[in-house]
C-alpha cells in the first residue's frame, strides 16, 4: 500500500525512508503483539551492538532464526556506514552473502519483504532449523541470532543422536544449548558468532547444560560474555545476555587471547525511554564494542572494576565454568568522600540512635491509638 508513495528526493533516499517506515511498523506491531512480538523483532540497539562487535564486513552471514531479518539489515547498514566514512564509496551489498532461516511462515514473509523493500538480496529459507536445516553444509563467517528463549517444545526427543551435539546432548525441555551448538556447527574455521540468550544459560547446571557449557569453554570457543541491562525487550522480562564465540582464537590476530574470556557487565548502561522500555544509547554501544575490540587486539585494554575483566581459563574453572560477568568484573570503585572514618562512624551511630528513638516514639503512639479504638492490650 505504501510502495507507490513518493518519499524522499531520490530513488536511493526513497528506498531508505521506506525501509525505516517498515521497521517502525514492525516495532509497533511487536509492541502490540506483546510476548509474541519477540518472535520476529529484536530491539534495534541490541542488533546494533551485535553488529558493531562482530563487524561483518564481508563473507557469509547466517541467522538460523532470522525473524524479520533485522540482523541482515543492520549488517548492511554497518558496512555502508563504514564505507562512506573511509571514502571507499559504492555499495556494500556485494561484500556479504546473506543466509537465513525462519520457521514461522508469516514471519518468513516479513523477513523477505524487509530485505526486498531495501533492495537487499539474500537467501531466506522457510522451515524448522532443528528438524529441517536448509543449509546443512553451511559454514558461515559470521552468525548473528536472537533465538527464542527457553523453548520447551523444540522436538529434542527426536534428535538425541544429531551430529550437531558435539559438546553434549541438549535437554529435551530447553533448546538454549541446542541453539548454541547449532551455531557452533555452522561456523567456518575462522568464523565468529554473536547471539542473545536468556541469563540462565550462563549458570544453569540442569539436565546437562552445565556440562555442555564446560565443554564449550574447555574447547576455547567462548570469546566474550556481555550481561545486558533489563527492560530492553518489550516481549519478555527474562534477563538476557550476549554470547560471542570464535573459532579463530588459536591463530592470526587473535592468538593473544587464547585461553581467555572477556566479561562485560553492561547492566547499568542504557536509559529508560518510557515507563517500561530501556534502550542502549550510541555511546553505550560504542563503549561495549570498543572494549571488546581493544581486548581482542591486545592494544590499549585495561580491566575496569565493575565493568570488564579478561579472565584466564583457570579462573573460570574456579567458578565452576559459570559465565556470569558479575562474578569476574568485581565492584565498581566508590569515590572517597573525604570524610575521616572516625567522624563518619560517630555521625552514622548518632543517626542510627535518632532513628531508634523515633521508632520507639511511633510504636508508643500507635499503641495509644489502638487503645483509644478499643483494640489495645
Amino acid at each position: 500500500m505504501i510502495s507507490n508513495i513518493d518519499i524522499g528526493d531520490s530513488e536511493a533516499r526513497s528506498q531508505d525512508v521506506l525501509g525505516q517506515v517498515y521497521e517502525y511498523f514492525l516495532s509497533q506491531f511487536a509492541l502490540a503483539e506483546g510476548r509474541k512480538g519477540g518472535e520476529f523483532y529484536t530491539p534495534r540497539c541490541v542488533v546494533n551492538l551485535l553488529v558493531e562487535m562482530l563487524e561483518p564486513y564481508n563473507g557469509r552471514v547466517y541467522d538460523p532464526c532470522c525473524g524479520s531479518s533485522g540482523m541482515f539489515v543492520q549488517s548492511i547498514a554497518f558496512i555502508q556506514a563504514h564505507q562512506s566514512g573511509n571514502g571507499n564509496g559504492g555499495t556494500a551489498r556485494g561484500d556479504i552473502s546473506i543466509y537465513g532461516q525462519e520457521s514461522n511462515y508469516t514471519t518468513w514473509r516479513l523477513a523477505r519483504m524487509n530485505l526486498a523493500i531495501r533492495g537487499i538480496e539474500g537467501q531466506i529459507a522457510h522451515g524448522d532449523t532443528f528438524h529441517n536445516d536448509q543449509y546443512p553444509d553451511m559454514r558461515a563467517d559470521y552468525i548473528l541470532a536472537n533465538p527464542p528463549f527457553n523453548v520447551s517444545d523444540w522436538g529434542g526427543d527426536r534428535l538425541r543422536e544429531d551430529q550437531r551435539w558435539q559438546y553434549g546432548i541438549p535437554p529435551v525441555r530447553n533448546a538454549n544449548f541446542a541453539w548454541v551448538q547449532h551455531i557452533v556447527h555452522h561456523l567456518s574455521p575462522t568464523g565468529t558468532a554473536g547471539f542473545v540468550l536468556a541469563n540462565g544459560s550462563m549458570s544453569s547446571s540442569q539436565s546437562g547444560e552445565g556440562e555442555i557449557r564446560k565443554n564449550l569453554i574447555e574447547a576455547d570457543l567462548v570469546d566474550c560474555m556481555v550481561a545486558l541491562p533489563g527492560q530492553l525487550f518489550r516481549s519478555t522480562q527474562i534477563p538476557a545476555c550476549l554470547w560471542f564465540l570464535a573459532r579463530d582464537r588459536h591463530n592470526g590476530r587473535f592468538r593473544k587471547r587464547k585461553g581467555e574470556i572477556l566479561f562485560i557487565d553492561a547492566r547499568k548502561l542504557g536509559d529508560m525511554v518510557d515507563r517500561t522500555q530501556r534502550e542502549l544509547a550510541e555511546e553505550d554501544i560504542d563503549r561495549i564494542s570498543d572494549t571488546y575490540h581493544a581486548w581482542r587486539s591486545g592494544a590499549d585494554y585495561d580491566d575496569v572494576p565493575g565493568f570488564c575483566k579478561g579472565a584466564i581459563l583457570e579462573e573460570v574453572r574456579r567458578h565452576s565454568h559459570i559465565l556470569t560477568p558479575g562474578r569476574y568484573v568485581g565492584a565498581e570503585p566508590q569515590e572517597d568522600d573525604g570524610e575521616p572514618f572516625e567522624n563518619k562512624m560517630k555521625r552514622l551511630v548518632a543517626q542510627w540512635q535518632e532513628q531508634q528513638a523515633e521508632a520507639r516514639r511511633l510504636d508508643t503512639a500507635i499503641d495509644a491509638n489502638l487503645k483509644t479504638l478499643g483494640f489495645g492490650k
